[in-house]
């Protein structure tokens, strides 16, 4: 068996000739961008951003009212950013999990689970409905550990519990010691290509899609909203902010998110009998069961998916190209990736890239209006968006209604989370707070800093 050392060299060496770019883009069919905005325009709804947020708000509002006039614009190209470059987990829940959400809202878990598996259902429904081809798969979350000390948080008797051999016949790690097989609660998917086909339906329902354009300002006018753009205007009478990293158009929402990069890598498609050293022959993605946690999945190609656990955050709340080429992670998960599969040493990774997940303090969305009501948001998702997208897109329109409804009732609806310090305080503390959570990854405890952090709120639960 290789050691750690030549372990390092083989990762360095299968990271060779990687293109810089999300798999799911990196195709030849994307569709050409739609034209930008030119001169001035009136509509009744504009959503701002090209991602699932703004692409589910679109469609959602065109499928309420066939007769309203809605305009979806984007400021680079459709998917681009964080709905381009995740790796395409579309999870039930809706408050990152079960922990942080009986933690949060315990009185209204319940009803946020059920909500979670309706809008997951329907997310599935509107996939068949409107025939997208996205290569949706609702197949289950294999969550596995990997220290002995996270063996104890699964137990025999929890609903889905794999003792070491189970889930090692489901797939061969030398890494895992126990796993929970979750059915039914989450799909695979390929992200880009769902994010197109959302944009393809709202337009056959009437939606107006523009690429490249960029809103600089958002101003009052009366009982209009203006979207100042690089080559006109567009005056609507309410507006979706569908931006989650981007919070320039709202100042109130800047000192509650922090950009945090995510890092993935793409393999070269496996032949069958590497494929058939690890087993995985059901299409259940799976994760890691720790703070610092990995994700991956196979892809409809035979390639294995991995990204996840060494988040960056950049001093200053920083958001460049920049920051997503940094090769100490990339060969990090590569070296994780070996020690997780060492059968598959000699493997090439063909593709790797970053994106900009939007964290909030209670790591999952919160939503609210501006503008006198005319203006509403939804951001801070903190990496399962793809799913939770849609219920957001329901929440802002249901606050852009005006009326109460079972989603505008609820607590998580209501409340925003605490905000986080400025710099460099936030740096420090988020600093902190990554080497408590890799500490508690290896000791199974958790420090002064992390129970402080739990008292106030800001506790994390991966």
């Amino acid at each position: 068996m290789s050691t750690r050392t030549e372990r390092q060299e083989a990762a360095i060496a299968a990271l060779r000739g990687a293109e810089q770019a999300p798999l799911w883009l990196a195709v030849p069919d994307r569709p050409a961008p739609r034209p930008p905005v030119d001169g001035d325009i009136s509509v009744d709804l504009a959503v701002i951003g090209g991602g699932f947020t703004g692409l589910w708000s679109a469609l959602r509002a065109a499928e309420r009212d066939h007769c309203r006039d809605v305009l979806l614009v984007e400021g680079d190209r459709l998917a681009e950013h964080a709905t381009g470059r995740n790796g395409g987990f579309c999870e039930a829940s809706l408050t990152h999990g079960e922990r942080n959400g009986r933690r949060r809202w315990p009185s209204e878990y319940e009803e946020l689970r059920e909500l979670g598996l309706r809008n997951l259902d329907e997310i599935e429904q509107t996939i068949e409905k409107y025939g997208i081809d996205c290569g949706f798969t609702r197949s289950g979350t294999l969550v596995v550990a990997t220290r002995g000390h996270e063996v104890a948080e699964f137990g025999p008797g929890t609903p889905g519990f794999l003792d070491r051999d189970a889930v090692r016949d489901l797939v061969r790690s030398p890494t895992y010691l126990a796993g929970r097989l979750i059915p039914g609660e989450s799909a695979v998917v390929d992200p880009a290509r769902l994010a197109w086909g959302l944009a393809a339906t709202a337009e056959r329902l009437g939606v107006r899609i523009a690429e490249h354009t960029r809103v600089l300002r958002m101003k009052r006018e009366g009982d209009r909203v203006v979207l100042h753009t690089e080559r006109g205007r567009i005056s609507a009478r309410q507006v979706v902010v569908a931006t989650n990293a981007n919070t320039s158009l709202l100042r109130r929402n800047r000192a509650a998110i922090v950009p945090v990069y995510d890092y993935v890598l793409a393999t070269e498609p496996l032949s069958p009998e590497q494929l058939g050293s690890i087993g995985w022959e059901q299409p259940f993605g799976i994760s890691d069961s720790g703070n610092q946690f990995h994700y991956y999945r196979r892809t409809q190609d035979d390639r294995v998916l991995w990204g996840g656990y060494d988040a960056i955050y950049h001093y200053g709340r920083s958001i460049k190209r920049g920051h997503e080429d940094r090769d100490q992670t990339y060969e990090k998960l590569a070296l994780q990736f070996f020690e997780t599969f060492p059968q598959l040493e000699g493997v090439r990774f063909t593709h790797k890239w970053a994106g900009v997940i939007d964290t909030c303090s209670r790591f999952c969305a919160f939503f609210g209006s501006a503008h006198g009501g005319r203006v509403a948001y939804a951001t801070g998702f903190t990496g399962l968006g793809v799913g939770a997208s849609r219920f957001a897109a329901d929440v802002m329109l249901d606050l852009l209604s005006g009326r109460q409804t079972e989603r505008t009732r609820l607590d998580m609806v209501r409340k925003r989370p605490l905000p986080f310090p400025p710099e460099p305080l936030a740096w420090i503390g988020i600093q902190i707070t990554r080497w408590s959570l890799a500490r508690e990854d290896d000791t199974g405890r958790r420090n002064l800093w992390l129970r402080v952090l739990d008292r106030l709120g800001l506790g994390f639960d991966s």
